[in-house]
């Protein structure tokens, strides 16, 4: 059985930004939409608390324009995704339809739950990203482009270094990172392992 790893050393598309630092795990999928069984259908519900009031009304909120809609290269701030470990975070973004995140810093675990799911997390330092964000916002409908493997971004007629760390880009590049794909097309050698462990129990 063999499943195939798609490699991620390059998204492109229109970008949308976040502005603000700490922006924690509960403000990008608030506690009471985690009541799921599968993640299908959390991107609607992405910043929930931020897009809306308690009547429902839209609040001013990047994800509730229009001109952001389609966008899929998302750029952030400080610390994005700190708090709580919850996957729900990264599967909320993803089901909105971002493909890539560029940020001044991420906490590890969310980075590490971007990983899982083929979502490169890259930084810059701050004046490179909020100057990246001004051009969001002043050209939405114009792409970006993530360079996973050479570690650049471009955008309008410039080039920007950006960070990616070796063991995510080395996961993302040569179609590592979805660690269930890997076991399920390694179906024998999982077994043949865990056979020759004195610790686990066979029932043969």
């Amino acid at each position: 059985m063999s499943e195939e790893i798609p490699e991620v050393d390059y998204v492109e598309g229109t970008g949308v930004p976040i502005r603000g630092n700490d922006i924690d795990t509960d403000q990008v999928i608030p506690a009471r939409f985690m009541k799921v069984v599968t993640f299908d259908g959390l991107g609607e519900f992405a910043f929930f608390d931020l897009r809306f009031d308690d009547d429902d009304n839209e609040k001013d909120h990047p994800f509730n324009e229009e001109r952001f809609a389609d966008a899929n290269v998302m750029v952030v701030n400080s610390n994005f995704g700190c708090g709580s470990s919850r996957e729900h975070a990264p599967q909320a973004l993803v089901r909105w339809g971002i493909d890539a995140i560029i940020g001044e810093s991420f906490a590890e675990i969310f980075a590490g739950n971007c990983l899982a799911l083929g979502v490169p997390t890259v930084t810059a330092d701050t004046e490179t990203i909020e100057a990246l964000q001004d051009w969001v916002d002043e050209h939405p409908d114009e792409t970006i482009e993530v360079d996973v493997e050479a570690e650049t971004v471009t955008y309008g007629d410039q080039t920007i270094d950006v960070t990616v760390d070796d063991a995510q880009r080395k996961a993302l590049v040569e179609g590592q990172w979805d660690t269930t794909a890997l076991m399920k097309s390694n179906t024998k050698a999982v077994a043949d392992t865990a056979a020759s462990l004195p610790y686990v129990r066979s029932d043969d």
